[in-house]
């Protein structure tokens, strides 16, 4: 099967778009990106030339993805989220040739409205509050509010904050598995 697309959306020539992706109303799809399979693409999406998208990402609606963005795997994109490509632009003066780097982990989540400033890695797992705004690296398993975005805590690969006890171990409620935090990092056990 190859993907879907509303017959509102429009996908440019030269694009790669993964099987059984689904792509929603008014998005637009351009030249020289890559999406990967299983991703579902809400309405009102922009994904510009040389993106890179994984396999299996949620962008919800109204999400704009500009040229310098890597999403891994298993990515969500809050709705109304925000990705910027240039540190201080003008309209009057062209700077595609200092576009910077962003790249969004395996696992990671944006929450709705947030805005992410270019030149920035979030980590793994990392969970980004909605609203927040990242000016700086964010940890794997990060738990990541406010603005600027401060860390306040840790979480599980399935979302839900880990309490750490005085041995430095802490357990996901839902999916039972173990972390462990040592020298200000969070790494599942076996890892």
């Amino acid at each position: 099967m190859k993907y879907w697309a509303h017959e509102t959306a429009v996908i440019d020539p030269g694009s790669s778009i993964g099987d059984y992706t689904r792509i929603w109303h008014f998005s637009h799809i351009m030249p020289g990106c890559v999406i990967g399979e299983r991703c579902n693409l809400g309405q009102n999406v922009v994904v510009m030339p040389e993106v890179v998208i994984g396999n299996n990402v949620k962008i919800q609606n109204n999400v704009s993805i500009y040229t310098g963005v890597v999403c891994e795997d298993d990515v969500f994109l809050g709705p109304s989220m925000v990705f910027t490509n240039v540190i201080n632009p003008r309209s009057a003066i062209v700077r595609k040739h200092e576009y910077q780097k962003t790249l969004v982990r395996k696992g990671a989540s944006i929450g709705a409205n947030a805005t992410i400033i270019c030149g920035n890695t979030i980590g793994e797992y990392a969970l980004i509050g909605a609203g927040t705004v990242i000016t700086k690296d964010v940890k794997p398993y990060a738990l990541v509010i406010g603005n600027p975005g401060r860390q306040v805590g840790w979480v599980s690969e399935y979302g839900h904050q880990l309490e750490f006890n005085e041995k430095g171990m802490a357990i996901c409620p839902e999916s039972k598995q173990v972390y462990r935090l040592e020298n200000e990092q969070v790494k599942k056990n076996g890892q």
